[in-house]
C-alpha cells in the first residue's frame, strides 16, 4: 500500500485505499477498521490525496508538503487533537506551516488534515521521499529502452542499404557470361567455314 493509492470519499469519514475502479464506482478499504466495501460514484466522489492542493500566501502547495512539514516538526510541535477548539488548531498550523492562507483555509479543513495525518502515520504511509525515488528510478529505467529502438532501426536500414548495394553487383556478373557464350557460338561457325575450303581442296586433288 502506498500514499498514491489513498483517496478521500465525500460523505464518508477517514481515508481509504483504492482497490479497484468500476464504471459505477469503486472498491475501497478503510484505513481505520480495514473493512472493504463498494462505493457508488453516483452518490460519492473520490479524491486522491496526491491531487489535493492547499492555499498559501504564495503559490498553492500539494497536501503532501503540509504533511511533510507536520512530520518534520512533530518533535517540536506535537500533533494537535482533531477535536480541539479552533484557536488551538489554528495555533498549531501557524507553528508548523505559517504559509497557510487563513482566509481561504478553513478550520474544518485544518482539523481534517490533522485527522488524515494521524491515520497515515498509523498505517506507516508518511514515506513521500521513498515514493518519489521509486518514480524517478522507474523513469530512468524506462529511458534506455526508448533510446535503443532507433539504434535497431538504424541497423535494419544499414542492412537494407548493403543489400541494395550488393544487388547491382550481382546483376553485372551474368553480362560477361553472355559475351563468352556468344564467342563460343561464333567459334563453331568459323571452324565450319574453314572446313569447307579444305573439303574443296580435297575434291580438287582427287580429280
Amino acid at each position: 500500500m502506498q500514499y498514491r493509492e489513498i483517496v478521500a470519499v465525500t460523505g464518508l469519514g477517514g481515508l481509504f485505499q483504492l482497490l479497484a475502479s468500476k464504471q459505477d464506482g469503486a472498491i475501497v478499504r478503510s484505513l481505520e477498521d480495514k473493512s472493504t466495501r463498494f462505493v457508488s460514484s453516483r452518490v460519492h466522489n473520490f479524491t486522491p490525496l496526491e491531487s489535493i492542493e492547499v492555499f498559501t500566501t504564495g503559490e498553492n502547495v500539494n497536501l503532501s508538503a503540509v504533511f511533510k512539514a507536520m512530520q518534520e516538526q512533530e518533535s517540536k510541535f506535537p500533533l494537535a487533537d482533531a477535536k480541539a477548539d479552533n484557536n488551538t488548531v489554528k495555533a498549531y498550523f501557524k507553528n508548523v506551516f505559517p504559509e497557510f492562507d487563513e482566509e481561504r483555509v478553513y478550520v474544518s479543513d485544518m482539523k481534517k488534515m490533522v485527522k488524515w495525518y494521524a491515520i497515515l502515520k498509523t498505517n506507516d504511509l508518511l514515506k513521500f521521499e521513498e515514493e518519489e525515488t521509486e518514480e524517478t528510478t522507474e523513469a530512468e529505467a524506462a529511458a534506455p529502452v526508448e533510446e535503443e529502438k532507433p539504434k535497431k532501426a538504424t541497423k535494419a536500414k544499414a542492412k537494407k542499404e548493403e543489400a541494395t548495394e550488393e544487388a547491382p553487383a550481382g546483376e553485372e556478373k551474368p553480362a560477361p557470361k553472355k559475351k563468352a557464350a556468344a564467342k563460343k557460338a561464333a567459334a563453331p561457325a568459323a571452324e565450319g567455314e574453314e572446313k569447307k575450303p579444305k573439303a574443296t581442296k580435297k575434291k580438287k586433288t582427287e580429280e
